[in-house]
């Protein structure tokens, strides 16, 4: 009996040696995720302040699990709370999975091929009467579109934010027409604030030019990330059949940045939309 217990008792202090050692890495992951998280919040231009809220969230959820683990040492009650937290990150995690599952499948499914009776080119940002990274790649979209099916009329849909000097209408009647789009087959509504109010706006305006957006075919000209909550967005506003021209961004960090932001708005649209 002497014997065996001297043969646990280092192995009870090695166990409790590791869960030291993974309690010390869990806080400094919680600190290189919090640093980094700032710098991307603060430093504006890198254009993914999203990510670095998301890493400052990583950060709480580390520290507060190291937390939960101490506590949980010694108390039976604290044991309950820490299952409790590690199955509501699991259920979150599972859920940004399956909607990053949903927004990248809508994403891909590229509709450019198909014909339509009319298009709507949602509005992005403008800085100062430029469009930006974002609104440029939807444009350049638009522009192969509009060429491909040279008689079908086209919405731009979007007012005047934070920041912009023109609408974004008027930023993409401007480029468009620049790039050759003769300006009568263009619509602008310049009062929209969001995607709902895009698609709400714009169904007037295509009613006036004879297309009925309950039963004619509409494309839709937005980045891919969006195009999944486009189309649910469209639907509850009564568009009988929207077709997808996704526009991917350039850059990698980019569209994972944009990506994770828009299951978040997802959810949001979902529940209280």
């Amino acid at each position: 009996m002497k014997r065996q217990r001297a043969k646990q008792r280092p192995l009870y202090r090695y166990d409790v040696y590791r869960g030291r050692r993974r309690g010390q890495v869990r806080l400094m992951a919680a600190g290189v995720c919090a640093v980094l998280g700032l710098l991307l919040v603060l430093i504006r231009g890198l254009g993914i302040r999203f990510s670095g809220f998301l890493l400052l969230g990583a950060a709480a959820l580390l520290a507060l699990s190291w937390l939960l683990d101490r506590l949980a040492a010694g108390d039976d009650r604290w044991r309950l709370v820490r299952r409790g937290f590690y199955g509501c990150v699991a259920a979150g995690l599972a859920l940004l999975v399956g909607l990053e599952v949903v927004i990248m499948d809508r994403g891909d499914s590229d509709m450019t091929s198909l014909p339509a009776d009319a298009v709507i080119v949602l509005g992005a940002g403008v800085n100062g009467t430029e469009p930006s990274l974002s609104l440029r790649t939807r444009l350049d979209k638009a522009l192969d579109y509009l060429e491909r099916w040279p008689d079908i009329p086209a919405v731009l849909t979007g007012g005047t934010g934070y920041g912009e000097e023109i609408s974004e209408a008027s930023c993409m009647y401007d480029y468009l027409t620049e790039h050759g789009v003769e300006p009568e087959r263009l619509i602008l509504e310049d009062q929209a604030s969001n995607t709902a109010e895009n698609f709400a706006f714009s169904e007037e305006l295509l009613e006036e030019a004879g297309v009925d957006p309950a039963r004619d075919t509409v494309a839709v000209v937005t980045n891919d990330f969006h195009i999944a909550r486009s189309e649910l967005i469209a639907s509850r506003e009564g568009y009988g059949h929207v077709v997808g021209i996704p526009a991917p961004l350039p850059w990698a960090h980019l569209e994972i940045n944009y990506h994770l932001r828009e299951a978040f708005a997802l959810v949001k649209t979902f529940l209280l939309d």
